[in-house]
């Protein structure tokens, strides 16, 4: 889901993550920074080939790593319990 604040131009994209593989959302997570992979590595002290292999389900990513991801880029994480 897409929506669009008209009054702060703030782009707001929200999905749900139980219907995409870890690495599909990492990958997600990427695409929205609109950085390379390249840029994405650099920033979160990588490489390129090591985002390569996350996003291509080659390696996994720690949890904690993936929260700390999300916070320099300002995603939030949140957890719902199915009822």
């Amino acid at each position: 889901m897409i929506t669009y604040d008209s009054l702060n131009l703030v782009i707001k994209m929200k999905i749900k993550a139980n219907d995409y593989k870890a690495n599909e959302v990492m990958k997600i997570i990427r695409e929205w920074t609109t950085l390379s992979q390249q840029k994405f590595a650099k920033e979160i002290g990588r490489s390129r080939n090591s985002i390569n292999n996350i996003e291509n389900d080659r390696n996994r990513i720690f949890l904690n790593d993936f929260l700390a991801i999300c916070d320099k880029f300002d995603i939030v994480v949140t957890l719902e319990k199915k009822k």
